[in-house]
């Protein structure tokens, strides 16, 4: 049972106070980690991207706000840039 004639040397003590003092840090550093990761608020990774010009007028032909002739000058407005004076 004592390999070591009945006691550990001083590299044995340092080996097993470092051995011990890693272990307990990977235990704390997992439930820091674990406590973080749950209350962190929930991300809202799949918003939709923000509508697009066109977008926007599609909608706004959709809900009547304006007629085709309007869409389809605005359209090409957006296509072509603006108007030269």
């Amino acid at each position: 049972m004592f390999w070591y004639s009945h006691g550990v040397s001083g590299w044995g003590w340092f080996a097993m106070s470092t051995s011990m003092i890693l272990f307990w840090a990977l235990i704390i550093t997992a439930i820091v980690l674990l406590v973080r990761t749950l209350n962190r608020p929930q991300d809202h990774r799949h918003t939709p991207a923000a509508p697009s010009a066109e977008d926007i007028l599609r909608e706004r032909l959709a809900r009547g706000e304006i007629d085709e002739d309007d869409y389809r000058r605005r359209l090409n407005v957006l296509h072509t840039g603006p108007p030269k004076a």
